[in-house]
């Protein structure tokens, strides 16, 4: 548990989208996984590595 947590701000940021796309992703259960402290919402970035990961796109054969 050495690692700082992310704020929603930072995941925002690292990934490029703004908050009502992050928001909506959540509200969808598709987001990356969060933490609770207190009433903050709060993010590991090894569940923001893992959620990246698993949504990697993958290339289509014969796609042009």
């Amino acid at each position: 548990m050495g690692e700082p947590l992310l704020s929603t701000d930072e995941v925002c940021r690292h990934l490029g989208i703004t908050k009502a796309t992050f928001y909506q992703q959540r509200t969808k259960g598709t987001g990356v996984r969060g933490v609770k402290v207190g009433r903050h919402l709060r993010f590991r970035q090894q569940d923001l590595d893992a959620w990246i990961e698993a949504h990697l796109d993958e290339p289509r054969v014969g796609a042009a």
